[in-house]
């Protein structure tokens, strides 16, 4: 038993390794990024817009994405809106930050949030059932999904960030280098 275990963690470590050799040099807070292993095509991810309109990661094919689930009730989520809009100031047009409201969180109190914190980069996005966050397997709030232009998950980043951290941006500079 002892050594299927061992085997079986050796397995997950080379498949982790080889996925971490793909992604470029991650520092900082890039460091805490968890590869997949191996990278998968995102599965149906859906969440709703401001309007309650169905909205797709599909949509965002061709750009990094860097989706984020929050929630009003999570303090750490809070913390880090503001560098994520930041983030998504600095990245232009070639990168998505998508914040995703998971959970119950009332449409007027998320856009009275974001206006009280001076969001106005972010798009909000709303998973009021939590369907989509734990369809891509979020153990809790906050979790970041970082995906490729192609739409595979590249990997994951559970608990807050400084999104606007240098290493990020050089991270995503990165990976947009890479085409």
């Amino acid at each position: 038993m002892r050594i299927s275990a061992l085997c079986l963690y050796a397995g997950l470590l080379t498949l982790a390794n080889a996925a971490a050799a793909d992604l470029p040099a991650r520092q900082g807070e890039m460091a805490r990024l968890v590869p997949a292993a191996p990278a998968a095509a995102a599965p149906q991810v859906t969440f709703q817009d401001a309007e309650g309109r169905p909205r797709s990661l599909s949509e965002w094919r061709g750009k990094i994405v860097v989706l984020n689930f929050w929630a009003l009730s999570c303090p750490p989520c809070r913390a880090e809106m503001p560098a994520l809009d930041r983030l998504q100031a600095a990245m232009g047009d070639q990168v998505a930050v998508i914040a995703v409201a998971s959970g119950p969180n009332p449409p007027t109190r998320v856009a009275a949030f974001l206006a009280e914190n001076g969001i106005t980069h972010l798009t909000p996005m709303a998973d009021p059932s939590m369907r989509t966050a734990l369809g891509l397997g979020a153990p809790g709030l906050p979790v970041t999904v970082v995906f490729g232009r192609d739409g595979h998950e590249l990997g994951r980043l559970i608990g807050g960030a400084e999104w606007d951290a240098p290493e990020v941006v050089a991270f995503l500079d990165a990976l947009l280098a890479e085409g």
